[in-house]
């Protein structure tokens, strides 16, 4: 319960999540469970802001292209409404792995367990006998 009070990398805390269920709607949910929101009322500017509920942890990647595009008013209409259209050559998503044992590891690299190839721009100490 802590955790939801004061930790925001967790999940969304209690406040916040008070805050945007008192004064926005629900639009929809996706496929990984994050709910997404929108302001009754339109802002300064004319807009109305939107919002996402992450389920578990804040993990922006794990927002799909659609709700994306909603988020940053891309598109007027939410996936709920106007889903869009994926085509043949689109990949399914998969969570950005920085910094976890599965994360991509270049060949040479130190983490990798590799040498690095020789280049011509390599560094020679100079030495005096030369």
């Amino acid at each position: 319960m802590l955790n939801q009070i004061f930790t925001w990398w967790s999940g969304i805390t209690v406040g916040a999540s008070f805050d945007i269920k008192r004064r926005s709607g629900h639009v929809g949910t996706d496929e990984y469970g994050n709910r997404y929101f929108e302001d009754r009322k339109a802002s300064i500017e004319g807009r109305h802001r939107r919002y996402v509920m992450y389920k578990g942890l804040a993990e922006p990647s794990k927002v799909p292209a659609d709700w994306h595009g909603w988020l940053h008013h891309t598109v007027n209409e939410p996936p709920t409404h106007m889903p869009l259209e994926r085509r043949d050559w689109e990949t399914d998503h998969t969570p950005n792995m920085t910094g976890t044992p599965y994360a991509t590891k270049p060949k040479g690299s130190m983490s990798g367990g590799g040498t690095r190839q020789k280049s011509d721009s390599d560094y020679e100490a100079w030495t005096p006998d030369a």
